[in-house]
């Protein structure tokens, strides 16, 4: 993978679960509801100073939600951030670079 260019889509692993329940509190409180389903399917990641995780999670029967997370490099200690979303997205939607 080149820096600055996004990976191809590949299936969500247990650490890519692990960086989505990390931020869930974070999607949570920006649309004011909470989500009982949270299970990341597949994801791309891209280096930058960090890495951005674009991350597809599934929050229901039918409903998705598309998340880009931001991971500080290790020496600043922050944990990821929810850098931006894209919610209501169905299962086919091409999980986009944004």
């Amino acid at each position: 993978m080149m820096c600055g260019a996004p990976s191809a889509t590949q299936p969500a692993t247990a650490e890519i679960q692990a960086v989505a329940d990390q931020v869930k509190a974070q999607l949570e409180e920006k649309e004011n509801k909470k989500f009982s389903l949270f299970k990341a399917v597949e994801f791309k990641n891209q280096v930058v100073a960090g890495r951005n995780f674009f991350i597809k999670v599934q929050v229901d029967d039918e409903e998705f939600v598309h998340l880009r997370v931001f991971e500080s490099l290790p020496h600043e200690n922050k944990p990821p951030a929810l850098a931006s979303y894209q919610t209501n997205k169905a299962r086919h939607d091409e999980l986009s670079y944004f």
